[in-house]
């Protein structure tokens, strides 16, 4: 079988957020090689869903390490939020970004990176609220998606099992974080490639030891 990289990720994660552009280059690259799947893991799934303030204080120190180390930036925005969380009315939930990510991914399987990318942009940096469905209206308009096709299918209940189906896929993977990235290489086999944030060439590096190991078998 052809290689597949799956790309376990949440739209919250804030790691996942400096980690975008590593797998979008990383994808582009290896295009011919391997497809790129895009896993949402569902890291906030609460019947009672959190208040922002609830992980504010975190995010107050998290974000810098975030930008610190990874070069990507924090929108005011979204940062309003963070350091206004009685002012915000903001609950966190991964299940509707989740859908989100399931609806486009029928329309543009090879896109699933990018669309992902842009989910957390519109999060962390243009601080859009991923519960609210009209915080993915702007992104019909840039992969020229129907609306009424595209909100039909985000309260549907189908793909609401595909987003829990991911979940419960990441779990099975073991996967206790994110981001995380694994390649499988047999209907059995999988290879843990990054744990946690990861710069380019230390995972270009994995893949191509990877690759070179899967043709040598």
């Amino acid at each position: 079988m052809k290689p597949v990289l799956f790309y376990c990720y949440d739209a919250y994660c804030g790691w996942c957020y400096g980690f975008s552009p590593v797998i979008k280059k990383i994808a582009a690259e290896y295009q011919s090689q391997f497809e790129t799947e895009v896993l949402s893991g569902g890291m906030i799934i609460n019947e009672n869903k959190q208040h922002i303030g609830t992980m504010a204080p975190y995010i107050q120190k998290a974000y810098k390490v975030v930008e610190e180390r990874t070069g990507i930036a924090f929108g005011k925005d979204f940062l309003w939020h963070i350091f206004n969380p009685e002012l915000s009315d903001w609950f966190l939930d991964s299940e509707k970004a989740a859908i989100a990510l399931c609806v486009f991914k029928e329309y543009y399987p090879q896109r699933q990176v990018e669309f992902a990318a842009d989910l957390q942009y519109a999060l962390n940096f243009e601080g859009r609220d991923l519960c609210d469905d009209e915080a993915y209206r702007h992104l019909l308009e840039k992969y020229s998606i129907q609306p009424e096709a595209f909100y039909s299918k985000l309260k549907s209940e189908a793909y609401k099992e595909q987003a829990h189906y991911e979940f419960q896929l990441c779990k099975q993977l073991q996967v206790t974080g994110f981001p995380c990235v694994l390649m499988q290489t047999s209907e059995t086999k999988f290879h843990l490639l990054a744990r946690g944030f990861t710069d380019y060439e230390t995972l270009k590096a994995r893949i191509e030891n990877l690759l070179k190991e899967i043709q040598l078998t």
